[in-house]
């Protein structure tokens, strides 16, 4: 493209936009020498078909911004999930304080969220070395949050433990039918700390988990259960290989609360990743924000990771 070619914003507005989006996120990423300083492919197919389809009830048309120079995707902004928060997606070669700050502009226009007070909150997420967009977040009167996210970096061209399955349990990849109803409730428990009123909503309605089988990397042989003596679903973990970045994404991992401290995690994702690699990936990444994740991530992954740090801005 031309150099003096501006880039272009624009409302997301159908499929062949999110075929784009997904080409312009690969190209990213390998320019990036695949960190995660713009999305992985398989966030993009995890935000729309889980956490802003389910999760928030909105399509890719009412949240997402793409800018374009010589027909080419070149910036995304969107959250991952509904509003209140942007992640940005840019070209390296284009990155600049101007196109940045209309990205900006954008996201607090149309993505930020109203306050119980009143006021509009926005929180915009930037990689903690970036020598660019965090002082521009500073400049603008954004303030560091606390709550960062680990990007977990292992390379799979290095030798893999086996896993080590506790007894009784077994490590498979997910069946489908009534299956199917108790992977849903076990996610309800394992991410509301056994919770079963939750669990059972997640059971009583299992299309929200038919939405993320729609997802185009999503494969059943790569989503993974722990089952326990009884055949309750224990522990998950799912991961999503790309064949053009060589490339495995981990989410979700969770253990079911009564079933802890038996590293069922660790052996799911041990597995995950060695089915991964047999695919053809040399780098599985994972996102951790609590102690408990990023212990288990790092004994997994290593100690190679990113930090993706929150910027909070508050106004009327």
């Amino acid at each position: 493209m031309s150099a003096a070619t501006l880039p272009v914003g624009r409302r997301y507005r159908d499929e062949d936009d999110y075929w784009r989006l997904r080409a312009f996120l690969r190209r990213v990423y390998l320019l990036e020498e695949r960190h995660e300083r713009s999305w992985h492919v398989a966030r993009l197919d995890y935000a729309r078909w889980h956490a802003c389809l389910n999760g928030a009830g909105v399509g890719l048309d009412e949240v997402a911004w793409l800018w374009e120079a010589d027909g080419e995707v070149v910036g995304l902004v969107m959250p991952d999930g509904g509003r209140g928060e942007a992640h940005l997606s840019v070209d390296p070669g284009l990155r600049t304080p101007e196109l940045e700050g209309t990205m900006l502009d954008v996201a607090e226009a149309e993505l930020s969220e109203a306050t119980p007070e009143g006021a509009r909150r926005l929180v915009v997420w930037a990689m903690e070395d970036d020598p660019l967009r965090p002082a521009l977040l500073a400049d603008r009167g954004y303030e560091r949050r606390e709550w960062v996210d680990h990007k977990w970096r292992g390379d799979l061209t290095r030798p893999l433990p086996e896993p080590e399955v506790a007894p009784g349990y077994a490590a498979r990849a997910l069946g489908d039918g009534l299956e199917l109803l108790e992977r849903c409730y076990a996610s309800g428990l394992g991410f509301h700390e056994g919770d079963t009123a939750v669990a059972l909503d997640n059971r009583a309605d299992p299309s929200w988990y038919r939405n993320i089988q729609r997802a185009p990397l999503y494969r059943r042989d790569l989503d993974l259960v722990a089952v326990a003596p009884d055949g309750a679903i224990a522990a998950f973990c799912t991961l999503w290989f790309d064949d053009v970045t060589r490339s495995a994404y981990v989410e979700p991992v969770a253990t079911v609360p009564v079933h802890r401290r038996r590293g069922l995690a660790r052996a799911l994702l041990l597995e995950g990743l060695r089915r991964a690699r047999r695919l053809g990936a040399t780098l599985a990444t994972v996102g951790g924000f609590s102690e408990a994740a990023n212990g288990l991530y790092r004994s997994v992954m290593g100690d190679d990771h990113d930090r993706l740090v929150p910027w909070e801005r508050t106004w009327v």
